[in-house]
């Protein structure tokens, strides 16, 4: 019992800590630079929609606006069979530079993607949805890394905003503040092993149709690492986006993205064989595998805990502090629906829904169930 508490230890410790100093540390020593131009390439800005007449108008205003040659750029709209106004509204742009592109059959994201990057005009495609907004110099900042010949996609940064004050909003702001950091380190190194979906693009020449069922804005990028091109992440490429305001809500995101991205790392498990991919598989494994396995090392953390309350005090105050981070989630969601937040439940709570996301998703992954198609969560 005591050798297999210490082994989740510091497994636990080495996924959520060990492996970010570790690859802080790296990052000292190796700085592989990226040369970067003020180039301008022809851009395709494509927005995968499903229903989204209350932001879509908006989006596309503000996409025009972006500090980018008029003549360069090119939105396409990817309706996935959308059964609102959204449609009319794309269509009712003068604007030359946006298309509508509809998708019949409610094919999901990647499938609306795969046949809508066959008609992009773009040598650049960048990838967003509709209620995403960017920083307004977001597409140079972008396209500047791919004066180098060796980057193959660009990453750009989540910047979130929790317009609500809510506690899984908090709790948001801090994971992907955390992410970010990760990703800078992971770039210096050589390499991301996923891009943000709401931000990230690619060359054209390089895009390989994925499944349906696969998460195209992790599978993606895997794919552009197996031709032997570097993933960049770009943290002056700023995205904008408000957090999920309940813990239902971001649990149903989270639910929906890991279980895809699970699957679209088994669709990609030559990748893992550390002989043939090293860096690679490390990271994928370090900063993938291991985070979607914690709640079960957890769950039987907690359990081997208690058969060892009895030895010496340290076993027992490390049974209460784990109790007590628990019980503080649960308060969390509780007080959940009122409008005042607290900060002592936030990363509890967000710890937890993550958590208990990822082992429903290894059920549903266990069990066969596919997610496709992807409804919008607005307020």
């Amino acid at each position: 019992m005591v050798v297999l508490f210490w082994f989740l230890v510091v497994i636990i410790f080495y996924t959520y800590f060990g492996y970010p100093l570790l690859i802080l540390i790296m990052s000292l020593f190796v700085a592989k630079k990226i040369s970067q131009a003020d180039i301008e390439p022809n851009v395709t800005f494509l927005i995968t929609a499903y229903n989204e007449e209350k932001s879509i108008k908006g989006k596309i205003e503000d996409t025009l606006r972006l500090n980018y040659p008029k003549e360069k750029l090119e939105i396409l709209v990817a309706s996935d069979a959308s059964s609102d106004n959204t449609d009319n509204i794309v269509a009712e742009f003068q604007d030359k530079r946006v298309r509508l592109f509809r998708v019949e059959g409610r094919v999901g994201k990647t499938e609306a993607q795969n046949q809508a990057v066959k008609i992009a005009k773009g040598e650049i495609i960048i990838f967003s949805d509709a209620t995403t907004k960017y920083e307004k110099s977001a597409i140079r900042n972008i396209v500047r890394n791919y004066a180098d010949l060796r980057v193959g996609a660009v990453s750009g940064r989540y910047k979130y905003f929790d317009t609500g004050q809510t506690q899984i909003g908090t709790g948001t702001i801090a994971f992907w503040d955390y992410e970010n950091f990760i990703k800078a380190r992971q770039t210096r190194i050589r390499t991301i092993t996923g891009c943000c979906g709401c931000i990230y693009s690619l060359r054209k020449s390089l895009y390989v149709g994925l499944p349906k069922d696969i998460i195209s804005d992790l599978v993606e990028p895997l794919k552009i690492l197996e031709q032997g091109y570097r993933i960049i992440f770009e943290p002056d490429a700023l995205a904008y986006e408000t957090t999920c305001q309940k813990s239902d809500e971001e649990f149903k995101m989270r639910l929906r993205v890991i279980s895809r991205g699970m699957r679209g790392l088994l669709y990609m498990k030559q990748l893992i064989n550390p002989f043939k991919y090293g860096l690679i598989s490390f990271q994928l494994i370090s900063h993938k595998i291991l985070r979607w396995l914690i709640p079960l090392f957890l769950t039987d953390l907690y359990i081997t805990n208690i058969f060892l309350v009895h030895k010496n005090i340290f076993y027992l105050s490390f049974f209460l502090l784990q109790s007590i981070f628990y019980l503080l989630a649960l308060i969390g969601l509780l007080i959940d629906y009122f409008p005042k937040k607290i900060k002592v439940f936030s990363l509890p709570l967000y710890f937890c829904v993550v958590n208990i996301a990822s082992i429903v998703a290894l059920v549903k992954i266990l069990m066969k169930k596919k997610d496709i198609t992807w409804e919008t969560v607005r307020q």
